[in-house]
C-alpha cells in the first residue's frame, strides 16, 4: 500500500506528463488518504480539472494512466462536475499538488 506522500511525489514528479499528454491544469488528492484512514482495499480519490474538457475515453485513460502507475485503484473526479454537498466537503478537503 502506497503512503500519501509517496502518492503525492509521484503526481508531481509526473505533472509535466498530465498537463502535456491530458491537459490537466489542477490536481489534488482527497478522501480516505487525506484523512489518513486508508487500508489495503482503499482507492485514491483525485480531483481534477483540465485546461481543455477531455473526451470520455480521454478521461477514462488518465484514470487507468494513473491507476496502473500508482498502483492503486484511483477514483478520477472532475471538479467541474462537483454536486453541492458532496462538493463542498470534498472541497474542505482536497490537498492540491
Amino acid at each position: 500500500m502506497r503512503t500519501l506522500e509517496e502518492i503525492r511525489q509521484w503526481l508531481v514528479q509526473h505533472k509535466a506528463v498530465l498537463q502535456e499528454r491530458y491537459k490537466v491544469s489542477e490536481l489534488g488528492i482527497f478522501g480516505s488518504y487525506v484523512r489518513q484512514e486508508q487500508t489495503e482495499t482503499s482507492d485514491v480519490d483525485l480531483l481534477v480539472e483540465f485546461s481543455e474538457i477531455p473526451s470520455l475515453l480521454k478521461f477514462v485513460n488518465l484514470e487507468n494512466y494513473l491507476s496502473d502507475n500508482l498502483g492503486v485503484r484511483v477514483d478520477l473526479v472532475h471538479k467541474a462536475g462537483l454536486k453541492p454537498r458532496i462538493g463542498e466537503r470534498i472541497l474542505r478537503e482536497v490537498v492540491y499538488l
